[in-house]
């Protein structure tokens, strides 16, 4: 039996994580609801205009959800490990845990989760933000760790990460950052100009912004991936080493990116050479829309019957006149 039973008791317990990134559920919600809310009105579109309208829309708010998701996501870079490390410092009690590292645009998460939870009669689940953004000091929240005496592999990673640090990878990471979110805060205006542009009806000048929205999301990934590619140091827990790939958001950006550059290229090239055909998929065919109105009108023969019936060829109207006395 040891002192208070084995436990730490300088040490607060682990703080329980949100279960979701609010954030990017408000967005998410957000872009759903405006989904819903159009479908609402699908079936009063006629033809085939119905189809290629909901083909744009789906597009569209998918481009717009993913810029402005990816801006507050926490997993541009991942990394997992699975090691046998010591859990808190001057102590020489031993967990085996996964340890997580997320770099985002704005700071880095570093996750503990014991295998299994429960282990030295503490429960092993933490998920630490430290953030580099405007306004925030990380060196600060770094301090804010070690004063509440955070488990010793979540400051062995967060340390690699401060000015300090001989890994020289803090700079790199928060400028990086700061030129992301700038391009793609830009890439956002320019896809609502688009937005704004295709439901005006110039569609050659919407392809282009397209096209402008694609190099900024593209920049902003090439920003990014100078980052990365700078020398790190090894983040070793023992004979395993935590190793960082690109995460989902670098990926989602990715497909938005490409998909706008193929939008905006094939809008750009069948305005060149078959504009008849780019106004039939954004629903700006007049006289396909007159001969099916044509169609219709001869398919009801008695709505236009009253039209025929006051129609009077021309000799015989001469000849009422002719024959009427002074």
């Amino acid at each position: 039996m040891t002192l208070w039973d084995g436990s730490y008791p300088f040490y607060p317990g682990a703080t329980a994580c949100f279960p979701f990134d609010t954030t990017r559920a408000v967005i998410v919600t957000t872009f759903l609801s405006m989904l819903l809310t159009f479908i609402i009105i699908l079936p009063g579109i006629r033809g085939r205009g119905r189809l290629f309208w909901f083909l744009r829309l789906v597009l569209g708010l998918f481009m717009g959800a993913v810029i402005l998701t990816v801006q507050f996501t926490r997993d541009w870079e991942t990394g997992w490990v699975q090691a046998n490390t010591s859990y808190k410092s001057f102590s020489a009690a031993q967990v085996n845990a996964d340890i997580g590292l997320h770099i985002g645009l704005a700071g880095v998460n570093i996750t503990l989760r014991g295998n299994p939870v429960k282990q030295i009669n503490e429960t092993i689940d933490y998920n630490e933000h430290f953030p580099w953004n405007f306004g925030a000091d990380y060196e600060h929240s770094y301090s804010e760790g070690l004063e509440k005496g955070l488990p010793s592999p979540i400051l062995y990673v967060a340390e690699k990460f401060i000015r300090q640090s001989p890994c020289a990878v803090h700079r790199q990471y928060r400028i990086a950052g700061h030129y992301v979110s700038l391009t793609l805060w830009l890439a956002f205006c320019t896809w609502l100009i688009s937005i704004m542009l295709f439901s005006m009806s110039i569609l050659l000048y919407g392809g282009h912004m397209l096209l402008v929205t694609a190099t900024l999301i593209l920049l902003s990934l090439l920003f990014f991936s100078t980052a990365r590619n700078t020398l790190k140091c090894p983040i070793q827990f023992g004979p395993a080493s935590l190793r960082t790939d690109y995460g989902e958001s670098f990926w989602l950006t990715l497909a938005a990116g490409l998909l706008c550059l193929l939008l905006g290229l094939a809008i750009v090239i069948l305005n060149s050479l078959q504009p008849e055909k780019l106004k039939l998929i954004f629903s700006l065919d007049k006289s396909r829309e007159e001969e099916v109105w044509d169609r219709s009108c001869l398919a009801a023969e008695p709505s236009c019957s009253v039209q025929d019936g006051l129609m009077v060829p021309l000799g015989e109207l001469c000849h009422v006149s002719s024959a009427t006395p002074l």
